[in-house]
């Protein structure tokens, strides 16, 4: 196939790189899909990067996505991601434009990007896409019903003051190099944070969400009420997500999983407490990653 039918496959397109676990994959999509809205542009998932991890996959197919991975023909036409020599070059042969995130930081100047376009980082903030928020919250809606038992749970939400909270511990813990880099919240974070819902909420109901469910119970000292949802560990990471986000308000680990927990709950009255650090590293510069109306802790 020559260069110029591939790139006619790409032609009033952008592609967005796909890497790491659900929430960066959130993340990564919401980019795509509001310039896809602003532009009037279709919107491509290549999904390759992961191909590169073991412990990652694809994990958006169960959302009502108006985008799919990119196909074998896309494929072709597409740039290479993550490759240093590539991030230097303003254009990738065929004018096919390669945008690298340039920080952590929001960037306004990506939301300019013209189609045909490559996008590659992680777009951690809701300024990427806040003014498409009903559309992205409509497209990470459930496929299929909830499983029986998440509904059950799902029913419990609905009936109380529910307040959802996060705790992530698994590799944060027992990965050494993922510790150094994120930490954990502390049980008296934890305390500190449910002392600030239960000024805005009386009679909350705890449901507490973790990879780490017997350390949440034996250290938190959670009200006798609250419910320790265990861990699907069947694939259906998606279903949990949709069950916090049901809950009125929420309680946030420094995860992007818990953070989309908390963003897709569309009630303007929610309280949000999220960790004001969340690296280790207080160096790198977060001020965009939380939504204004959250209360840092």
């Amino acid at each position: 196939m020559t260069e110029e039918r591939l790139l006619q496959s790409l032609d009033n397109t952008f592609a967005v790189a796909l890497s790491g676990g659900l929430g960066n994959q959130m993340f990564q999509y919401a980019l795509g899909r509001s310039l896809a809205l602003r532009r009037g542009a279709q919107l491509v998932l290549d999904t390759r990067p992961l191909d590169q991890d073991s412990q990652r996959s694809f994990a958006l197919a169960d959302f009502a996505l108006e985008a799919r991975p990119a196909n074998a023909k896309q494929i072709a036409a597409l740039p290479r991601p993550r490759h240093r020599r590539l991030r230097r070059l303003p254009q990738w042969p065929g004018s096919v434009r390669y945008v690298a995130e340039p920080g952590f930081a929001f960037a306004a100047r990506i939301l300019q990007t013209a189609a045909p376009a490559y996008l590659d980082g992680f777009w951690q903030s809701e300024k990427y896409f806040g003014d498409k928020a009903e559309a992205v919250r409509a497209d990470f809606q459930l496929r299929q019903p909830l499983h029986p038992n998440r509904q059950a749970i799902a029913e419990l939400i609905d009936n109380s003051q529910a307040v959802s909270v996060h705790v992530r511990r698994g590799d944060y813990v027992t990965n050494a190099t993922a510790n150094s880099y994120h930490g954990t919240c502390e049980p008296d974070w934890y305390r500190r944070a449910r002392a600030i819902i239960e000024q805005h909420c009386a009679g909350a109901r705890y449901f507490v969400f973790s990879d780490d469910p017997a350390w949440a119970q034996a250290n938190l000292a959670m009200p006798a009420s609250t419910c320790f949802v265990r861990p699907s560990n069947d694939g259906r990471d998606h279903e949990d997500l949709h069950l916090m986000a049901r809950c009125r308000h929420h309680i946030v680990a420094n995860s992007s999983f818990s953070w989309w927990g908390a963003w897709l709950n569309p009630a303007a009255d929610k309280q949000v407490v999220a960790p004001a650090q969340w690296f280790r590293d207080a160096t790198i510069d977060t001020r965009d990653l939380l939504p204004s109306q959250w209360l840092r802790l």
